[in-house]
């Protein structure tokens, strides 16, 4: 039996065998080889089956992503079947008597460097086509084979060193019961999506990776951040109770669906979901949302080649709209950089791209992709209340030139004859300091606020959020970034505004009495914590939780705050 601890990511116990999801072994040596044709036959045969799985592949990405996502797999198979690339092969086999191992690699890196080399931006793109097949191809030549997460047919614990959101994106639920990853916080990507998909996640373990191999029975224990592997009869029935008493837990929540979020002394608040898609709805709608506080359409410009068109975007804005039957949803515009790539805009590479160009900063310079997404966005404002708000906002003029170009796109829409929203509310994502601190000012000019704390406590704490070595630094208890809420609050309801809160303290137990006392309208949060928050919002008189937070504006420490919160919640 083996175990490892982590940090407890997505609440539930999963159990299941381990799937590992890590980059593959292609080493190989170069070898003379005695019978060339034996060596082609060995070579065709790793072709066709290479073919026969990407056929598969395509086929599943047609049914659960869309044609357009398998289209690439359209082009992968052409370059499997092109004999410019398969003929060199054959031929180095053949006069060189080398393996076919070798004869691949050598021929495949010839076409990459040069296909890498041209100005042509379509060639450029062809070189990663042939990197990706001539990798499966070895794969099947060397018998090892290729993590494929769309694939998976069976109940698993995914293992990795780290999941991107592409990754995320192409888990099923119905398979995938959990994952463990050896880094990453609370805030990580993959922590968000899995608190996003409901499933239970322990991040951060360092090992995982190492210590567990692919068939291992995995017990992940997303509500202590505990992973233990190949356990014994008695730990397996022990987490089997506690799986069984969490999922009874749940039921009861479960009876808060239509009840609305009011604190024991009458003061209501409204919980929202975190998306970032479409089909992230029913979770919404199954966990008693009472609107999207943040629609994240970064997901919509993921995973695919190319930008999504206006038409796309439009399409899954208006489900969006539709699906929440006239509740407030509020859109984030595009939100890349950072630790979200979008290798097809060919962004150059920077010291610190977190502090770099990204979000708005990206968005008010690259006018063109922007003004497609605020024109889907005006297009589909009819079909809902939705509500804009810009990320990354650190000055007004950030803000006011945002603002314009929105002014600009509806008047045009209105010119064509196109039906916009008469009122569409514009805010932003208060997750700079400095924006914080200067929120008298922005409150006079957007309609609200909404706390993105995630990175306003890594900027506020100089410490990395994605860094494992200063975790310790995040720290949204801290009574600087609870200055800094309140601060932000305070502003927003001095000029008649409403303040919500997108980041992860939302739906944080511990910060959401002193959030209640500060006065937060809105809390939106992964669907999942809805219900659970409701619960506890209900136990809570809000009178008390105002003192509690005039209180804890005064301490020192992040320790002195959880103390006095535990102490006001257990009386």
């Amino acid at each position: 039996m083996g175990f490892l601890q982590g940090i407890a990511a997505s609440n539930g116990i999963a159990i299941a065998k381990a799937y590992k999801l890590v980059e593959p072994d292609f080493s190989f040596e170069k070898k003379t080889i005695d019978a060339p044709a034996d060596e082609i036959a060995r070579f065709q045969s790793a072709l066709q089956t290479a073919k026969a799985e990407l056929e598969k592949i395509r086929d599943h990405a047609g049914t659960a992503l869309g044609a357009d996502k398998a289209a690439i797999f359209d082009a992968h198979l052409l370059v499997l079947s092109d004999p410019e690339l398969i003929s060199p092969i054959e031929d180095k086999i053949k006069t060189e008597n080398v393996n076919a191992e070798h004869a691949l690699k050598e021929t495949a890196d010839m076409f990459i460097s040069m296909f890498e080399s041209m100005d042509n931006e379509y060639m450029k793109e062809r070189a990663a086509d042939i990197r990706d097949v001539t990798k499966r191809v070895l794969a099947h030549l060397l018998g090892i084979q290729i993590p494929n997460p769309s694939m998976i047919a069976e109940e698993v614990v995914i293992v990795a060193e780290d999941l991107t959101p592409s990754d995320t994106a192409q888990l099923n639920r119905q398979f995938v019961k959990g994952f463990t990853t050896n880094i990453g916080g609370r805030t990580s990507h993959s922590a968000i999506m899995a608190r996003s998909m409901e499933i239970p996640a322990v991040v951060g373990t360092k090992a995982a990776t190492e210590e567990i191999n692919n068939g291992d029975i995995v017990v992940v224990d997303g509500l202590k951040g505990e992973v233990h592997f190949n356990p014994t009869p008695e730990v397996l029935e022990a987490y089997k109770k506690i799986q069984e008493d969490f999922e009874k837990q749940k039921a009861e929540w479960a009876k808060l669906v239509n009840e609305k979020s009011v604190s024991a002394d009458g003061h209501h608040v409204e919980l929202a979901a975190n998306i970032g898609t479409p089909k992230d709805l029913k979770g919404v709608i199954e966990n008693g949302g009472e609107g999207v506080g943040l629609y994240r359409t970064e997901f919509l410009y993921m995973d695919r080649d190319q930008l999504p068109t206006e038409e796309e975007q439009y399409t899954s804005y208006k489900a969006v709209l539709e699906g929440m039957e006239g509740k407030p949803v509020v859109v984030r515009t595009l939100d890349i950089g950072g630790d979200k790539e979008l290798p097809y805009l060919n962004l150059p590479k920077e010291m610190n791209p977190f502090l770099g160009f990204r979000a708005i900063r990206l968005c008010l310079e690259e006018v063109d992709i922007f003004r497609t997404q605020l024109r889907a966005l005006l297009r589909a404002s009819v079909h809902g209340n939705l509500k804009v708000m810009f990320p990354m906002i650190a000055t007004l003029n950030e803000f006011r030139e945002a603002k314009a170009m929105l002014e600009e796109e509806k008047a045009k829409l209105i010119q064509e004859g196109i039906e916009v929203a008469d009122h569409i509310e514009l805010g932003i994502m208060v997750e700079i300091p400095s924006t914080a601190v200067l929120a008298d000012q922005f409150a006079k000019e957007v309609d609200f606020f909404s706390i993105g704390t995630n990175d306003l406590i890594q900027y506020t704490m100089a410490a990395d959020r994605m860094n494992q070595q200063v975790s310790y630094l995040y720290q949204p208890y801290n009574p600087s970034i609870l200055r800094l809420v309140k601060m932000v609050i305070d502003a927003a309801h001095k000029e008649g505004k409403w303040a919500g809160m997108c980041g992860e303290m939302a739906g944080d137990e511990t910060a959401i009495p002193i959030l209640l006392g500060l006065g937060l309208d809105e809390f939106s949060m992964s669907a999942s914590s809805i219900l659970k928050a409701r619960s506890l919002i209900r136990n809570l008189n809000r009178a008390d939780m105002e003192k509690l937070a005039s209180n804890v504006l005064n301490m020192s420490t992040t320790e002195e705050v959880v103390e006095a919160v535990n102490q006001a919640i257990s009386l």
